[in-house]
């Protein structure tokens, strides 16, 4: 039977990680598979209030006045090939005519390109777009290592290299992020970039002091030093220091790209899938950035706990130009995920290699039970609620 099947996962993480705006202790995220004749397609987003103000609790409302049996409809009706090619020319939201919050949004059309690429036999990356510059599609790509504030810096670079580029989390002693890229810089060389991430945290006096001593230790780029949508202020900081600054919590749509780029506010953005309202307007985001000389990460959100960690890698592998590439550090944080075959990370090199397989090359585990929340049947917009067997053992 058709059907939708929504999972509240909050798996415990073996490693915490902080940051100046959180702390995580359990993944907070929201998964969807969709079955239609037989065929699944899983979706996943993270809302975090801090950066586009949604909430788990907040997204579940939103998909419970979704029009689930319109869509499941339209999926079992339609040519793959066809509403593909539709969602590529016209975005999810016109698409199917479904419209909400970027992480809304984001879990949605990620299980729809999943169950598109299932059907198709392609991967959700081939789905996308034609693969963007760079090397090959099948050469790994390499990630970056980042220090948050659970882990000293002679551990981190005695346990995490190789390096291709590091992030720095901020914490709230200027002196110890001094002496964190002091130290990165004097172990890795001139040649590794090293950016620091204070997370809106900065007031503007004090960035204009941070920026300019991080940048003396040998930090390269400085990542949302204030608070969110700080323009004016942000392309002052640019002049005033001459160091790059990267978007994060400001740059959540097209319209705060084009925003960024008509006052000044920044060289680079970062591009996490969920934050900027799926794959679609992320790939038009990158875009964007290109056409007018602004550099892009493709990041993550902490705690992702699968299809989303999937859906990051393919916008990576079809823009291969990104500045760096943030691949999560599941590995570290679950003992054991929900999805199966885990995103794989190769930590020897610190790299990661295309998907083997259509979609988004993962399924659900029988693990996943243990956080089903909601189910609705095919044939209905009524969502019933699931008593999953943890919560029931609780």
């Amino acid at each position: 039977m058709d059907e939708a099947r929504l999972y509240h996962v909050a798996l415990p993480m073996r490693v915490g990680f902080d940051h100046p705006a959180a702390r995580r202790r359990r993944s907070d995220g929201l998964v969807l598979k969709l079955t239609v004749d037989g065929v699944d397609g899983l979706g996943e987003c993270a809302p975090r209030p801090y950066v586009t103000g949604e909430s788990t609790d907040g997204v579940r409302r939103e998909l419970q006045r979704v029009p689930m049996r319109r869509l499941l409809e339209r999926l079992r009706t339609a040519d793959s090939a066809e509403l593909a090619a539709l969602l590529r020319r016209d975005g999810f939201e016109r698409t199917f005519g479904i419209s909400g919050g970027n992480n809304l949004i984001c879990l949605l059309e990620t299980a729809v390109l999943d169950l598109l690429g299932h059907r198709l036999g392609l991967g959700v990356g081939e789905l996308i777009r034609p693969a963007g510059p760079g090397r090959g599609a099948g050469d790994p790509l390499p990630v970056s290592q980042v220090i948050d504030l659970g882990i000293g810096v002679e551990e981190f670079l005695a346990t995490r290299g190789p390096f291709h580029f590091v992030k720095v989390k901020a914490s709230d002693d200027i002196e110890r992020d001094a002496r964190t890229v002091t130290a990165v810089r004097e172990a890795l060389g001139p040649d590794v970039p090293v950016m620091v991430d204070a997370n809106m945290s900065w007031s503007y006096d004090d960035a204009l002091h941070h920026i300019k001593l991080l940048a003396g230790c040998g930090a390269d780029l400085i990542e949302e030093p204030l608070r969110k949508g700080a323009w004016t202020e942000l392309r002052e900081l640019r002049l005033a220091t001459g160091v790059s600054i990267m978007l994060d919590e400001s740059l959540c749509s097209l319209d705060d790209a084009r925003t960024a780029v008509r006052t000044g506010a920044a060289d680079a953005f970062n591009i996490r899938v969920a934050k900027c309202g799926g794959l679609l307007r992320s790939a038009e985001i990158i875009d964007f950035a290109r056409q007018h000389g602004i550099g892009f990460q493709v990041g993550v959100q902490v705690a992702e706990t699968g299809p989303l960690i999937a859906a990051g890698r393919a916008l990576a592998f079809r823009h291969r130009d990104a500045i760096t590439v943030e691949a999560g550090q599941s590995d570290r944080f679950f003992e054991r995920m929900i999805v199966t075959p885990p995103p794989a990370v190769d930590r020897d090199s610190n790299t990661i290699s295309p998907v083997d397989g259509a979609g988004f090359g993962m399924a659900l585990d029988d693990s996943a039970g243990d956080w089903a929340v909601l189910r609705a049947a095919g044939d209905t917009d009524q969502w019933q609620p699931l008593v999953a067997a943890a919560k029931a053992e609780a």
